[in-house]
């Protein structure tokens, strides 16, 4: 069955998923999901260059083998920041995960806690955080903010946020302004269902809004004085996200470090986030905890991003893929896959534990990296499947989506300026 929010339609699958990689449900995941709604997730920014190479750049690090080591049965549970976690993979924050599935974030929770995962959720959430934090109590999480420009609305999340027991902050700097997503674009994608901490506060806002004006609406000026004004108002620690040079880790009297592109998202032509880890890992010289993302999608991702200075591991895109396909038990179906993955190379390297994992012996190799044109750009783009599930039932000037009213979908027909299928 499929839910839908005023013609949205929203998956309300809670189910185990069986998968070989977490690739594969990224093509699975259409069947569930408008054309819209999957390309916001998938997609990067102009040519998508930084979002395909965060992935690739993973092969510029080779994992050396190990032998005769004495060792089986490797463990990857481990400590970080006072909180005893199953795995170093952590949800990473991204916004309206009412678009994978009806429960949102609160079905995201739920599963980061089965697998025993950190869980962080961002200030565009539809959920609001009391219901997160009650669908598991006991579990570990931390926020992503978006600092705004009014800062009694900043008041307003800090005092929800420390009532709801959220144990951190990650403060986004490197999203000041959206970057230039041409999928979005294409498909005419804005926020179809509600924004919780808008909504408390503005009403409607925060539904039909484009990406671009969701950004418009944060501070564009950031400087150290906010991170210490931020630590002093919300009384909780402060990681800096969106570091990607030496130079930007320290300064600011954080209390960790996110080092991250956002996912590609932000700026193409941004070197991926595993090229740069070891640089700023070497500056920060284990003063404070560092978080990665940006292209994971193997258990050996993982493996090399600890083994390269970071103490926890952020996966993004397949996570919402598995909310989509399973609720709940599809998030955290791929946090155990990916972990599954990570203890065979903790085996076949000799690595018991994470603290192993992170002093494990790595090779590098240079190489040269391809300039295709992005997977939404009409010369390679191709057509998307039409279902009953991922139809629109009703014409919805909010999600901009394809709609379908109790009649077989049409055939798809094409625009000849843009090349985007057209209903």
């Amino acid at each position: 069955m499929t839910h839908y929010y005023e013609g949205f339609p929203q998956s309300d699958r809670d189910e185990k998923i069986k998968m070989v990689n977490v690739d594969e449900l990224e093509e699975r995941v259409k069947k569930v999901m408008p054309e819209g709604a999957y390309y916001y997730i998938a997609s990067g920014a102009e040519n998508e260059w930084t979002w395909r190479n965060n992935t690739a750049a993973f092969n510029h690090f080779q994992i050396v083998p190990r032998a005769l080591t004495e060792m089986a049965d490797p463990q990857t549970d481990t400590d970080f920041m006072g909180m005893h976690l199953k795995t170093p993979i952590m949800i990473a924050p991204i916004a309206c995960h009412g678009i994978a599935h009806k429960d949102a974030e609160v079905a995201t929770q739920k599963g980061a806690a089965m697998a025993g995962a950190l869980f962080s959720s961002s200030t565009y959430a539809n959920k609001s955080v009391e219901e997160i934090a009650a669908a598991a109590p006991e579990a570990p999480r931390f926020f992503q903010l978006y600092l705004s420009k009014d800062w009694n609305f900043n008041q307003m999340v800090f005092d929800a946020i420390k009532k709801a027991g959220y144990q951190g902050i990650f403060l986004t700097v490197d999203a000041l302004v959206s970057g230039y997503r041409e999928a979005n674009l294409r498909t005419n994608f804005t926020y179809p269902v509600p924004l919780d901490f808008f909504k408390r506060y503005l009403g409607a806002k925060g539904k039909g809004q484009s990406v671009a004006q969701m950004y418009a609406s944060s501070a564009q000026k950031i400087g150290p004085e906010d991170v210490k004004r931020i630590k002093k108002e919300s009384g909780l620690p402060v990681f800096v996200k969106g570091v990607m040079c030496a130079e930007d880790a320290f300064g600011a009297g954080a209390d960790g470090i996110y080092v991250t592109n956002h996912g590609g998202r932000e700026v193409d032509g941004a070197p991926a986030t595993i090229d740069v880890l070891p640089e700023i890992a070497q500056a920060v010289n284990h003063r404070v905890p560092i978080i990665f993302d940006s292209g994971v999608r193997r258990g050996s991702h993982i493996f090399k991003a600890l083994a390269l200075g970071a103490d926890i591991v952020g996966i993004g895109r397949p996570y919402l893929y598995g909310l989509a396909l399973g609720g709940a038990h599809g998030v955290a179906s791929v946090i155990e896959q990916l972990n599954d993955e990570l203890k065979i190379d903790m085996q076949l390297t000799g690595c018991k534990t994470i603290d192993d994992v992170k002093h494990a012996k790595l090779t590098h190799i240079a190489y040269t990296a391809d300039n295709l044109p992005s997977n939404t750009d009409p010369s390679r783009r191709k057509e998307y499947p039409v279902t009953d599930e991922n139809q629109v039932k009703q014409t919805d000037a909010v999600s901009g989506a394809s709609k379908l009213e109790g009649k077989p979908a049409p055939e798809p027909e094409t625009d000849t300026t843009t090349g985007a299928s057209v209903r």
